[in-house]
């Protein structure tokens, strides 16, 4: 699966992002074995400790497994709503606690519902 760094968020954030992607949309089957950190680092020019936060993030979220001297693999595929909702859960929880009142997260999901992904896109940069 290619990795495309945006530049947007920090770089460990958007190699977890689109891996989750990847392992809840199905496109990475349970089991299937990631490129090494060192591989993918090589492969987008980047430290490969750097890789080795966003593996370790990805385990910490139940999504791969590291398995020492044989690699990382897919721990869970597909079927990620549940995973997703408890994700989106912590995070709106986080925001109330941070002040955010319930009518500006729900302006905020009426935002992102009311538009195209491209257009969600280049808006979260602004």
């Amino acid at each position: 699966m290619l990795i495309r760094l945006k530049g947007k968020k920090n770089i460990y954030e958007e190699i977890v992002d689109d891996y989750t992607r990847y392992i809840l949309s199905g496109a990475l089957a349970e089991g299937e074995k990631l490129p090494s950190c060192r591989a993918l680092a090589a492969q987008l020019g980047i430290n490969p400790n750097t890789v080795e936060r966003a593996y370790a993030e990805l385990e910490r979220q139940g999504l791969i497994r590291t398995l020492p001297k044989k690699g990382a693999y897919v721990a869970h595929a597909g079927g990620g709503r549940e995973v997703l909702y408890e994700e989106a859960k912590h995070r709106i929880a986080a925001l109330k606690s941070a002040g955010l009142a319930k009518e500006e997260l729900f302006a905020l999901a009426e935002n992102i519902y009311g538009r195209t992904e491209g257009e969600n896109d280049r808006d979260q940069g602004a």
